[in-house]
C-alpha cells in the first residue's frame, strides 16, 4: 500500500495512525484489502478539512463490478474516522480491483457531499448521489 505520507510506526493509539493505515487496518474486517492511498494535493497529510482522497481497493468477491456493500463499507469507514478525528474528507476517488488486479469499477464523492451530509443532507440522499456515481468496467470480449 502506498503510505499517506505520516511514520506507520506512531500506532499507540487509532488517532495517532496515518488515515491510510487506520483506513486499510479497518477494511480488512470487509474483506477489502487498500492497495493504494494518496492525498489529492501537496505536502503531507492534511491537517484542514476537505483534502480529496484517491484510492485503490482489491475486494475478494464473485461480483465482476463494484458493489453496494463494498461502497458502503469504505464510506462508513472513512466517516467513522473522520469523526474520530474531527475531519471532513474533500472528494474521493476510488478504483475496485480484483485480487489479481483487475479494474472491477470506479466511484466518488464529490466534497460539498461530505460537506452537505454534516448540515441537512439525509444518509438515504447521500448514499443515492455516491451509488449513482458508480461505474463498472466491462471489458471487450476478445474475437480470439
Amino acid at each position: 500500500m502506498t503510505s499517506d505520507g505520516a511514520d506507520a510506526e506512531h500506532e499507540s493509539t487509532g488517532e495517532d495512525r496515518p488515515v491510510a493505515v487506520t483506513l486499510e487496518n479497518r477494511l480488512m474486517s470487509h474483506g477489502i484489502y487498500l492497495t493504494s492511498f494518496a492525498w489529492k494535493g501537496e505536502g503531507d497529510p492534511p491537517a484542514d478539512d476537505g483534502v480529496g482522497i484517491e484510492l485503490a481497493y482489491e475486494v475478494v468477491t464473485e461480483a465482476s463490478g463494484v458493489t453496494r456493500d463494498e461502497v458502503g463499507a469504505v464510506l462508513r469507514t472513512l466517516l467513522t474516522i473522520g469523526d474520530e478525528r474531527s475531519w471532513t474528507p474533500g472528494r474521493l476517488e476510488v478504483t475496485s480491483l480484483t485480487t489479481d488486479g483487475d479494474v472491477r469499477g470506479w466511484w466518488y464523492v464529490e466534497r460539498e457531499w461530505f460537506e452537505q451530509l454534516e448540515s441537512g443532507l439525509t444518509q438515504l440522499e447521500f448514499s443515492q448521489r455516491v451509488l449513482s456515481t458508480i461505474k463498472n468496467y466491462r471489458p471487450e470480449h476478445d474475437s480470439s
